[in-house]
Protein backbone atom coordinates (compact mmCIF):
# COMPACT_ATOMS: atom_id res chain seq x y z
CA UNK A 1 0.00 0.00 0.00
CA UNK A 2 1.30 3.44 -0.85
CA UNK A 3 1.68 6.08 1.86
CA UNK A 4 -1.10 8.60 2.37
CA UNK A 5 -1.15 11.98 4.08
CA UNK A 6 -4.69 12.88 5.18
CA UNK A 7 -5.93 16.26 6.43
CA UNK A 8 -9.33 16.84 8.05
CA UNK A 9 -10.67 20.43 7.95
CA UNK A 10 -13.52 22.20 9.75
CA UNK A 11 -14.09 25.82 10.75
CA UNK A 12 -12.23 26.35 14.03
CA UNK A 13 -10.32 23.05 14.28
CA UNK A 14 -11.51 22.35 17.82
CA UNK A 15 -14.45 19.94 17.35
CA UNK A 16 -15.03 18.08 14.10
CA UNK A 17 -11.64 17.96 12.41
CA UNK A 18 -9.56 17.06 15.49
CA UNK A 19 -12.15 14.38 16.29
CA UNK A 20 -11.85 13.00 12.75
CA UNK A 21 -8.05 13.12 13.10
CA UNK A 22 -8.13 11.17 16.37
CA UNK A 23 -10.68 8.63 15.12
CA UNK A 24 -8.82 8.03 11.87
CA UNK A 25 -5.44 7.72 13.61
CA UNK A 26 -6.85 5.08 15.96
CA UNK A 27 -8.48 3.17 13.10
CA UNK A 28 -5.23 3.20 11.11
CA UNK A 29 -3.24 2.10 14.17
CA UNK A 30 -5.71 -0.69 15.00
CA UNK A 31 -5.28 -2.02 11.47
CA UNK A 32 -1.49 -1.76 11.53
CA UNK A 33 -1.36 1.13 9.06
CA UNK A 34 0.24 3.86 11.19
CA UNK A 35 3.41 3.78 9.08
CA UNK A 36 1.46 4.18 5.84
CA UNK A 37 -0.96 6.91 6.90
CA UNK A 38 -0.11 10.35 8.31
CA UNK A 39 -3.03 12.31 9.76
CA UNK A 40 -3.52 15.98 10.72
CA UNK A 41 -6.32 18.51 11.05
CA UNK A 42 -6.81 22.23 10.44
CA UNK A 43 -9.46 24.93 10.40
CA UNK A 44 -10.49 27.45 7.77
CA UNK A 45 -10.58 30.17 10.46
CA UNK A 46 -7.93 30.94 13.04
CA UNK A 47 -10.24 31.58 15.98
CA UNK A 48 -8.59 28.96 18.17
CA UNK A 49 -5.00 28.67 16.87
CA UNK A 50 -2.80 26.80 19.31
CA UNK A 51 -5.68 25.49 21.44
CA UNK A 52 -6.55 21.90 22.27
CA UNK A 53 -9.90 20.58 21.02
CA UNK A 54 -13.08 21.64 22.81
CA UNK A 55 -13.20 19.95 26.26
CA UNK A 56 -16.66 18.55 25.51
CA UNK A 57 -15.40 16.85 22.34
CA UNK A 58 -12.38 15.47 24.20
CA UNK A 59 -14.68 14.13 26.93
CA UNK A 60 -17.08 12.44 24.50
CA UNK A 61 -14.18 11.04 22.50
CA UNK A 62 -12.45 9.67 25.62
CA UNK A 63 -15.58 7.70 26.46
CA UNK A 64 -15.14 5.91 23.13
CA UNK A 65 -11.42 5.35 23.60
CA UNK A 66 -10.12 8.26 21.52
CA UNK A 67 -7.43 10.77 22.42
CA UNK A 68 -8.11 14.14 20.79
CA UNK A 69 -4.89 15.96 21.63
CA UNK A 70 -3.86 17.94 18.54
CA UNK A 71 -3.48 21.71 18.64
CA UNK A 72 -5.62 23.90 16.42
CA UNK A 73 -4.10 25.52 13.36
CA UNK A 74 -5.33 27.19 10.19
CA UNK A 75 -5.49 25.55 6.80
CA UNK A 76 -2.91 27.16 4.50
CA UNK A 77 -2.14 26.89 0.79
CA UNK A 78 0.98 24.81 1.52
CA UNK A 79 -1.30 22.06 2.85
CA UNK A 80 -2.09 21.25 -0.77
CA UNK A 81 1.55 20.20 -1.18
CA UNK A 82 1.77 18.42 2.16
CA UNK A 83 -1.37 16.24 1.91
CA UNK A 84 -2.79 13.73 -0.57
CA UNK A 85 -6.37 13.80 0.71
CA UNK A 86 -8.11 16.85 2.20
CA UNK A 87 -11.53 16.35 3.79
CA UNK A 88 -14.00 19.16 4.49
CA UNK A 89 -16.68 18.77 7.13
CA UNK A 90 -19.27 20.93 5.36
CA UNK A 91 -19.85 22.92 2.16
CA UNK A 92 -18.58 26.22 3.59
CA UNK A 93 -15.29 24.59 4.58
CA UNK A 94 -15.15 22.88 1.18
CA UNK A 95 -15.51 26.21 -0.66
CA UNK A 96 -12.99 27.95 1.61
CA UNK A 97 -10.44 25.19 1.02
CA UNK A 98 -10.92 25.37 -2.75
CA UNK A 99 -10.37 29.16 -2.68
CA UNK A 100 -6.80 28.57 -1.51
CA UNK A 101 -6.09 26.06 -4.26
CA UNK A 102 -3.01 26.96 -6.34
CA UNK A 103 -4.70 25.44 -9.41
CA UNK A 104 -7.49 23.12 -10.52
CA UNK A 105 -5.30 19.99 -10.32
CA UNK A 106 -4.87 20.42 -6.56
CA UNK A 107 -8.64 20.61 -6.10
CA UNK A 108 -8.86 16.90 -6.95
CA UNK A 109 -7.45 16.21 -3.48
CA UNK A 110 -10.45 17.79 -1.74
CA UNK A 111 -13.49 15.75 -0.68
CA UNK A 112 -16.46 16.20 1.60
CA UNK A 113 -16.23 13.98 4.66
CA UNK A 114 -19.73 12.65 4.02
CA UNK A 115 -18.56 11.34 0.62
CA UNK A 116 -17.26 8.35 2.61
CA UNK A 117 -20.32 7.75 4.78
CA UNK A 118 -21.59 4.20 4.66
CA UNK A 119 -24.51 4.10 7.09
CA UNK A 120 -25.66 7.71 7.31
CA UNK A 121 -27.17 10.00 4.70
CA UNK A 122 -26.27 13.41 6.17
CA UNK A 123 -25.15 16.01 3.65
CA UNK A 124 -22.51 17.42 6.05
CA UNK A 125 -20.93 16.86 9.44
CA UNK A 126 -22.77 19.36 11.69
CA UNK A 127 -20.83 21.63 14.02
CA UNK A 128 -21.63 20.52 17.59
CA UNK A 129 -20.15 23.65 19.21
CA UNK A 130 -23.52 25.18 20.15
CA UNK A 131 -25.31 21.90 20.81
CA UNK A 132 -25.57 19.61 23.78
CA UNK A 133 -24.24 16.12 24.37
CA UNK A 134 -26.46 14.70 21.61
CA UNK A 135 -24.73 16.90 19.04
CA UNK A 136 -21.28 15.68 20.03
CA UNK A 137 -22.41 12.06 20.00
CA UNK A 138 -24.01 12.47 16.57
CA UNK A 139 -20.80 13.97 15.18
CA UNK A 140 -18.75 11.09 16.58
CA UNK A 141 -21.16 8.56 15.04
CA UNK A 142 -20.96 10.29 11.66
CA UNK A 143 -17.18 10.57 11.82
CA UNK A 144 -16.66 6.95 12.83
CA UNK A 145 -18.78 5.87 9.88
CA UNK A 146 -17.10 8.16 7.35
CA UNK A 147 -13.58 7.42 8.64
CA UNK A 148 -14.24 3.69 8.25
CA UNK A 149 -15.42 4.31 4.68
CA UNK A 150 -12.36 6.46 3.94
CA UNK A 151 -9.98 3.88 5.33
CA UNK A 152 -11.66 1.18 3.26
CA UNK A 153 -11.18 3.24 0.07
CA UNK A 154 -7.51 3.88 0.94
CA UNK A 155 -6.86 0.20 1.64
CA UNK A 156 -8.42 -0.70 -1.72
CA UNK A 157 -6.23 1.88 -3.48
CA UNK A 158 -9.27 3.77 -4.72
CA UNK A 159 -7.94 7.20 -3.71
Amino acid sequence: MKKYRVLFVCLGNICRSPAAEGIFKKMAKDQGLSNQITVDSAGTAGYHNGELPDPRMRQHGARRGYDFDSYSRMFIEEDYDRFDIILAMDDNNYRNILRLSPDVEFQKKVYRMVDFSQQYSHDHIPDPYYSGAEGFELVLNLLEDACAGLLDKIKKGEL
